[in-house]
């Protein structure tokens, strides 16, 4: 058999999965604007969804009235087929929440900070830590569906599972998936935290209904997650997306990967805080610090303190500098602000960083352009890793992944 011939079988997966995702992403819906959406015929449409309904995957929830017609059968996911956990490894620690099948939060999340180490394997043992105690926590007949993990660094999907490479805490080829799986006996999924945010604001917040965005993570890591026409951009080894190692100032600040003058040299978390230290003598900033809460306390000391403001005003013009070129290279439809930084900084920003963006940029692209912050809260990194899961069920038509014997 020819290797790209298409079978039976591969059609009946590609039907299944459309279903699932458009029920995903907007349902409750009925069949016949199922149909509409998806460009199925009636017939398949019925047949697919009878067997999603006998799988457990798929459920009615009422009946829709319509004009002058019988009722129709109103369809969604099924939100008790199963459990998804979402684990967003950050540079200040991890945070690891439980979602159901439609990506309701479910439970209270686990939180670890300030982590003593970045050694990989202390990292490794805080997952499994976290996610153990999570799956604790599941009820008679619930099943865990899999692991979505997010990382700070470049993800390669090699043979044996996700491989991280992340300077900035000085990881270097480190197998990640298959410890992972092997420790917790359930499938990992493992991505860059820029696309996890990325995902998560296409599916469920501020990019939803557009195909070509750029999502950008500002935290302590700055990074962006590429979508052209509806699909994320990897590039040729899946570093895709370092917009915070592309240099704004020749000859600038010393960036962690070893650069000068790198954006995340500027607008980054722990830079931001650095350069507010370092404006003001009676800022003192304690080596034990939340990261998060002091950049919400630097945005407040903006609206009365000269050396906060002068600081936000200058991240307002990097980012607009930054932004424009994205939109030069790309001429996306929208570039969202998301992460720590920027649902907490940006907001204030945002009249600065568009009329930045209106200078720098070509009129005809900027045009084009929305600017926006992201509209899915501060766990959008653990959202989007839980949708990992998701999306590997999407694919495969809705049949749950099983580790190998």
């Amino acid at each position: 058999m020819p290797p790209d011939r298409v079978t039976t079988r591969d059609l009946r997966r590609a039907h299944r999965g459309a279903l699932l995702r458009r029920l995903l992403l907007g349902g409750p819906v009925n069949r016949v604007v199922l149909g509409e959406m998806t460009g199925l015929s009636s017939g398949t449409i019925t047949n697919v969804v009878a067997e999603l309904i006998d799988e457990g995957l798929v459920v009615a929830t009422g009946m829709e009235q319509s004009d002058g017609g019988r009722p129709r059968v109103q369809l969604e996911i099924n939100p008790d087929f199963g459990i998804v956990v979402g684990v967003a490894v950050g540079e200040t620690g991890i945070r690891a929440e439980r979602f159901d099948l439609a990506m309701n939060q479910v439970g209270r999340p686990v939180i670890r900070t300030q982590p003593l180490t970045n050694d990989p394997q202390a990292r490794i043992g805080e997952i499994v830590e976290a996610v153990s105690r999570i799956r604790a926590d599941l009820g008679p007949g619930q099943r865990l569906l899999g692991i979505g993990v997010a990382v700070p660094g470049q993800v390669t999907q090699a043979e044996r599972g996700a491989v991280v490479d992340a300077p900035g805490i000085g990881w270097k080829s480190v197998p990640f998936a298959a410890p992972l799986a092997a420790a917790l006996d359930a499938p990992v999924f493992v991505d860059n935290g820029a696309n996890t945010l990325g995902q998560a604001e296409m599916w469920f917040g501020a990019g939803r209904g557009s195909r070509h965005v750029v999502v950008v993570l500002l935290g302590t890591g700055v990074g962006a997650a590429i979508f052209t026409d509806g699909g994320l951009y990897r590039g040729v080894s899946s570093s895709a997306g370092e917009w915070g190692h592309t240099c704004l100032v020749p000859g600038g600040r010393t960036c962690r990967c070893g650069a000068r003058g790198c954006l995340e040299a500027y607008v980054g978390t722990e830079s931001l805080l650095e350069q507010w230290a370092a404006s003001d003598p009676h800022v003192d900033i304690p080596d034990d610090h939340d990261a998060e809460e002091w950049i919400a306390r630097l945005v407040e000391a903006a609206s009365h303190q000269a050396s906060a403001r002068r600081i936000l005003d200058q991240t307002a013009d990097y980012l607009g500098i930054a932004a424009a070129s994205l939109v030069n290279l790309l001429n996306p439809e929208r570039i969202i602000f998301g992460g720590p930084v920027g649902t907490t900084v940006v907001p204030s920003l945002l009249p600065r960083i568009r009329a930045v963006i209106d200078s720098q940029a070509l009129e005809h692209p900027a045009r084009d352009v929305s600017v926006l912050v992201g509209q899915v809260s501060n766990d959008a990194v653990t959202l989007g890793a839980g949708s990992l899961v998701i999306a590997d069920l999407v694919a495969s038509g809705g049949k749950p992944r099983v580790l190998p014997e």
